[in-house]
């Protein structure tokens, strides 16, 4: 493992330890490494959120690209739309952190946008649809903000493979 991706891992397990991403001192020391070493990667606090930032945009684009081969984007979409354990800790301590810290011409910002639009291409190669397509992420985004924020549980396996059947699959295809 390299060592941003070891800076990388020890603040996303201090962030799910403690509910806030963590000082630069701690995630250094959690990481084994001095604080020059962390500053060269990630040159303050708002560079770490940022970089725990796009590390889940990469994780997620990771598995909608294989989803997408697979012909399976939009209900992939939605089931990762629904955070469940230590991942909901992790995304309400990055939306409070970025929050804090975002500054105009954000980065991560812009890299977002990036990954939503190529995701929702995606989706709609899936699913033959724009319109389908859009609504398919933006019912994900809704999915996700709401067990964030804590507004709603996430819903049971059956709730959401009905929402899938409803919103995915077309008349007279086959369960997947």
């Amino acid at each position: 493992m390299d060592r941003k991706a070891l800076i990388l891992g020890a603040a996303r397990q201090l962030t799910l330890d403690r509910g806030v991403v963590p000082s630069l001192n701690e995630t250094a020391s959690k990481a084994g490494v001095s604080k020059g070493g962390l500053l060269h990667h990630f040159p303050s606090r708002a560079a770490l959120v940022q970089g725990l930032a796009v590390a889940a945009l990469e994780e997620i684009d990771a598995i909608m690209v294989a989803a997408s081969t697979e012909g399976r984007a939009a209900e992939t979409w939605l089931r990762i739309s629904v955070p469940a354990g230590e991942d909901v800790a992790l995304f309400r301590a990055l939306a409070i952190a970025h929050r804090a810290v975002e500054t105009p011409g954000d980065d991560v910002a812009a890299a977002s946008r990036e990954a939503i639009a190529r995701w929702e291409s995606m989706i709609q190669d899936d699913t033959g649809d724009a319109t389908r397509a859009r609504i398919i992420r933006l019912v994900g985004d809704g999915l996700a903000a709401n067990v964030v924020a804590g507004i709603e549980t996430a819903p049971t396996e059956a709730e959401l493979d009905a929402l899938i059947d409803v919103l995915v699959r077309r008349p007279g295809q086959d369960s997947r």
